[in-house]
């Protein structure tokens, strides 16, 4: 059985608690590989390794960070089929998938490649007669990663080469679910020249967290994950001085005006509500039919799709659907369309069946909709993560942005139209962190930044692009006079600029 170790000061370190977790292929349910949980002493280790790496590397010039991660992006290129197959062997995503989620990483490693341009500071000559000040930006010290199972590559990266670049070592703790392209990430960038304990990796459970988010030498944790998890990760690292950046669940709905192009809208709910078995935080999971017509027009078109939809093992290059991550997961899913069917939605297309020949133990569900979804219903008001799609019915527009902008969850919506007045309504009104016009999946690119509002994001920074920049630094602001001679006496009044 092959086991999965940390990776600590440059070199892989074998875990020493005796505690493992089981990683398994979901297309087949079998256990493949133990992954090594974490003690709160090989967190210390892998933290010290990272403070003593900190001073030599927060001074080396941004300009060879930023060589570094040019030698990082060309690795990952050229290593692309391993990491993609690791992810899809331990995820169960589509191939296709995997390679998209990776390029989406590579993307902020390109934004990264530009630290000199986005450290610069800003400078104002004579402030007052003689005296200048300017502003630079710092990095923190050592910082952490704890990232979610869905995207074992891309989240990562949406955290890691900012911070690297910024001049910060980084600790990431992956899920422990999928933990290989963690290990395959660390190795790159050793070969690209990173220097020992600037990046570290320690797998683990609550304990490595909880380890984490209390270790003093500890100075901000990035965190992506369910709402409960994100509140506990923000309430316990603030609490204990850090800077935390938390980003929660979702319930991501599509409003479907009259006008729009059906044919459109179907593509975008197919891909949008089932691509990565709905395992994504920007899943659409809510399709808003603006009038009935729109609501029997939509399912008209859907189901048929959503019946026909090929679900087989990742590695199938004819697959559009893979497994759900784990058994746990599967039954989680599997639970919410019960109680959808309890509640009373109409179940039009029922996945709960699906079994596959010769992959008769995998985590395999096939595409569920349902129909007069209400708001008052559990499978409308909880992320579900699976492919699961939901059918409200509202009687106008002013409808569907109320009920857009009551939930709870504000990560992301989209609205489809074909009337810019509406659309740019919607932009305005609406109040969630990422919008999508025609586009069902309105995810930022990596120069821009990624969040949502409400209870899907905890802390003040979005993830990458600037806001990134500014969350893994510290603004110093300098004010200087070089006086011509030595002053006579003191001055007992408040500095004025003259």
């Amino acid at each position: 059985m092959r086991t999965i170790n940390h990776f600590i000061g440059g070199k892989e370190v074998a875990g020493t608690s005796g505690r493992f977790a089981d990683v398994f292929n979901p297309a087949t349910g079998e256990v493949q590989a133990k992954v090594a949980l974490a003690t709160d002493a090989e967190v210390d280790a892998a933290v010290k390794n990272a403070a003593a790496a900190f001073p030599a590397w927060a001074t080396t010039p941004p300009l060879t960070r930023a060589r570094i991660m040019f030698k990082f992006k060309a690795l990952l290129e050229d290593n692309a089929d391993r990491i993609v197959a690791a992810i899809t062997s331990e995820h169960g995503k589509v191939l296709s998938d995997a390679k998209g989620e990776l390029t989406r990483g590579i993307e902020v490693v390109e934004f990264a490649c530009g630290a000199p341009q986005l450290l610069k500071g800003e400078f104002c000559e004579n402030v007052g007669t003689n005296v200048d000040s300017w502003a630079m930006r710092q990095p923190l010290g050592v910082v952490a990663g704890i990232t979610p199972f869905n995207f074992p590559a891309m989240v990562p990266m949406w955290m890691f080469p900012v911070a690297l670049v910024a001049g910060n070592c980084f600790i990431l703790k992956p899920s422990e679910r999928d933990p290989s392209a963690s290990l395959l990430i660390a190795d790159l960038l050793k070969k690209a020249g990173l220097p020992d304990g600037v990046f570290n990796v320690v797998h683990g459970d609550k304990t490595a967290v909880d380890a984490l988010l209390t270790h003093p030498q500890i100075e901000a944790i990035s965190f992506v994950g369910s709402t409960p998890i994100a509140e506990y990760i923000y309430a316990t690292g603030t609490a204990h001085g850090k800077r935390v950046q938390a980003l929660g669940g979702a319930k991501n709905h599509m409003i479907v005006m009259p006008d729009a192009d059906m044919d459109q809208v179907a593509d975008a709910l197919m891909g949008a509500g089932y691509g990565s078995a709905g395992e994504r935080c920007m899943a659409i999971s809510v399709a808003v039919a603006v009038g009935d017509k729109v609501g029997d027009a939509i399912i008209d078109k859907l189901a048929p799709r959503v019946r026909s939809m090929k679900v087989a093992p990742g590695t199938d290059p004819e697959a559009e659907m893979g497994p759900l991550v784990t058994r746990q997961h599967f039954e989680k899913v599997k639970g919410y369309v019960d109680q959808g069917v309890k509640e009373g939605a109409k179940l039009v297309v029922d996945g709960r069946s699906l079994k596959l020949q010769g992959y008769e133990n995998g985590f395999f569900l096939g595409g569920c909709l349902f129909d007069n979804v209400t708001p008052e219903m559990k499978i409308y008001k909880e992320e579900i993560f699976g492919p699961v799609l939901s059918v409200v019915r509202v009687p106008d527009y002013a409808a569907a942005v109320k009920l857009v902008n009551d939930h709870e969850f504000g990560n992301g919506t989209a609205i489809f139209t074909r009337d810019g007045d509406a659309a740019r309504d919607f932009v305005s009104r609406i109040r969630i962190g990422m919008v999508g016009v025609n586009v069902p999946i309105p995810v930022p690119m990596a120069f821009n930044s990624f969040g949502g509002w409400k209870r899907s994001l905890f802390g003040d920074h979005h993830m990458h692009g600037l806001e990134g920049i500014r969350f893994f630094t510290r603004l110093k602001t300098v004010t200087a006079r070089w006086p011509t001679g030595i002053r006579s006496g003191a001055e007992f009044v408040m500095p004025t600029m003259k």
